[in-house]
């Protein structure tokens, strides 16, 4: 594997931890180094850090105040 590729990883601890547990990468990333943002995007998707993922966390939080402050009513 390639002396940037190792450093990238090893500077993006939730991309280190998914590779740990997901060892084919390990494969993937020697054959194609340029497979990272699939490995990233794959990441993302695992560990819910997607734009999608994070509105919907603001979205349930907001939810959860709102009911809140009904309660206290």
């Amino acid at each position: 594997m390639q002396l940037n590729l190792i450093r990238g990883l090893r500077n993006n601890p939730p991309l280190y931890h998914y590779l740990k547990y997901n060892s084919y990468w390990y494969k993937e990333l020697n054959r194609n180094p340029g497979s990272i943002k699939e490995l990233e995007n794959e990441m993302k998707k695992a560990y819910k850090l997607t734009p999608e993922d994070r509105i919907s966390k603001i979205n349930d939080k907001i939810s959860f105040i709102a009911s809140f402050l009904e309660v206290l009513k």
